[in-house]
């Protein structure tokens, strides 16, 4: 699916979706992507100097100042399309809270960012813009002088690791189907940790990670391993703990070779 700038653009201005100034206005999520399907929605960023004011648009809080950002609504061909109204100020405070002072300061063993601003940043990588072209590409360079990486990279391991002595400590317990929970639960941040080292971001979204994993084509971990595991292909009902070992020994393994 690759819809049409310039459409896109029409007929944002043609419902009154457009602020007269702005910097950019981004095509993002699934569909930037190239993975959406007939029933997946548009998804815009609009990106401007000065406070979007649109009689009855609703206001999504964040931690940030002003602590909202509208968003509006329609639906058109049977799709929804939903753009959402950041200021230029705003991306800084971003920016900011990711700031290697901040990860130095071991504020890195806490989320910086709420999940719509981790989003933000995720997306200002993958969007495709309709306009702003520049104003992207130096808000990628700022992105990428950051600790967005280191954050994101922490994070996941000690998701992973905290999930790996979950399920070895049921394991020791006799508790087997815990164990197996929670080696799947370390499997994907595992694999999520790879994939933000490598830069391939989107861990806030679980359902993402296969289609992540196989474009990415990683050395470290072939798709055909990654899903045989996901998809509990090789799993013995009369020997779970041996799948049990087998994803804790792979998750130790790519948690070596996921590099903050």
């Amino acid at each position: 699916m690759n819809p049409d700038p310039v459409r896109c653009l029409h007929a944002l201005h043609e419902r009154q979706l457009l602020p007269g100034r702005r910097l950019a206005v981004l095509l993002v999520g699934s569909v930037a992507l190239g993975w959406a399907n007939e029933k997946s929605d548009y998804d815009f960023y609009v990106v401007t100097e000065t406070p979007w004011r649109r009689p009855n648009a609703a206001r999504r809080t964040m931690p940030l100042q002003p602590s909202y950002v509208p968003t509006d609504s329609i639906v058109l061909d049977g799709r929804r399309w939903e753009p959402k109204y950041w200021l230029d100020s705003q991306v800084n405070q971003m920016l900011d809270k990711v700031s290697w002072e901040q990860f130095e300061s071991g504020a890195a063993v806490a989320d910086p960012l709420a999940p719509a601003e981790e989003s933000f940043l995720e997306r200002l990588i993958s969007c495709v813009p309709l306009e702003g072209e520049q104003w992207v590409r130096r808000r990628r360079e700022a992105l990428a002088d950051t600790a967005f990486q280191a954050f994101l990279v922490t994070r996941s391991l000690a998701a992973a690791d905290g999930c790996l002595d979950d399920a070895l400590g049921q394991l020791a317990t006799g508790d087997v189907t815990g164990a197996v929970l929670s080696a799947r639960q370390a499997l994907g941040h595992a694999v999520d940790a790879l994939l933000e080292s490598r830069g391939v971001y989107g861990s806030q979204l679980p359902k993402w990670r296969a289609r992540r994993l196989a474009e990415a084509r990683l050395p470290d971990l072939p798709f055909e391993r990654y899903r045989a595991l996901e998809t509990m292909a090789s799993f013995d009902q009369a020997r779970p703990e041996a799948w049990v070992e087998e994803v804790v020994v792979l998750c130790r393994a790519l948690s070596l070779r996921a590099e903050i």
